[in-house]
């Protein structure tokens, strides 16, 4: 296993908001201390030309203007450079799953919610989208992105419909922020489950994801991985349990298809257990 972190994405907060530095940093520190066998790559801030295959320039030009995207998306400093690391960490995830590795990339901000002309949803550049349009250019036939957080990408959904060769399957809480993912077409594929559906159904749901995600034949598969459907989530009503992670992890694992993951939501204090499960079962016994 091989994940990919960098203190920079640290240097923001808003005080009160379940985006925190600390979800990554204690992570971590978790990881490193539990896993010591585990490596840690470097990350490099993705090339402007890699942003622009998914936001056009007048996106990247906003994301540098000192305002408010909404009531839950801040403006700050250096918020468009920090967001090129995170997406800089997905790239780099994408590159060592492409060279055999299970990959991970540990960064914040999130990135699913963000459209190709809107920040939203705590979320600035779409990391996800952005490595599916790198791995198409460098010669990866088949992309699919499978996406377990609570929330629904709709960033990513809106930015991969239509696209040739590629993807996007979700499970998500409806009713939930922000609303969308209720239907499913051409290359998108949607699961809205219930807040409050118990473990075993929504496991349920998880499973016929992955079989339509396998159904695909993806020469790589790209995943959104969001701890929020959490049954002690602050932010949703899910009833997910650590051991379901462990699953996620594990049929990933099962698979042998190259895969990287990259850390979307999930705001409990339980976040390093919950990657951890995850993670463990992805390595394998």
């Amino acid at each position: 296993m091989i994940l990919f972190s960098d203190p920079k994405c640290l240097q923001y907060q808003a005080v009160g908001h379940p985006e925190r530095p600390t979800r990554v940093e204690k992570t971590v520190s978790w990881l490193k201390e539990a896993n010591p066998s585990w490596s840690w790559g470097s990350i490099e801030s993705a090339p402007i030309e890699a942003l622009l295959r998914a936001h056009p320039e007048t996106h990247l030009e906003r994301l540098q203007e000192p305002r408010m995207f909404d009531a839950d998306t801040a403006y700050f400093e250096d918020i468009f450079d920090i967001s090129r690391l995170g997406t800089g960490g997905a790239l780099a995830a994408m590159s060592a799953a492409l060279e055999g590795n299970k990959a991970f990339s540990l960064m914040r901000p999130p990135g699913h919610h963000a459209e190709s002309e809107k920040a939203m949803g705590f979320c600035y550049l779409n990391h996800i989208a952005i490595a599916v349009f790198e791995a198409l250019a460098s010669g990866i036939d088949r992309v699919a992105v499978w996406d377990f957080d609570a929330h629904h990408g709709n960033g990513t959904e809106a930015i991969l419909e239509g696209v040739e060769r590629t993807l996007y399957v979700s499970v998500h809480q409806h009713p939930c922020y922000p609303g969308t993912g209720l239907r499913s077409r051409g290359n998108v594929v949607n699961f809205p489950v219930p807040p409050g559906t118990p473990s075993e159904t929504h496991m349920g749901a998880l499973e016929d994801s992955w079989s339509e995600t396998l159904a695909f034949k993806p020469s790589l598969i790209l995943v959104s991985a969001g701890f929020d459907a959490y049954e002690a989530d602050p932010l949703t009503e899910m009833r997910l349990g650590i051991e379901d992670y462990r699953s996620l992890g594990a049929w990933i694992e099962r698979s042998n298809i190259p895969a990287a993951a990259i850390l979307e939501g999930g705001y409990s204090d339980d976040l390093p257990l919950l990657v951890d499960a995850f993670l463990k079962g992805w390595s394998g016994p």
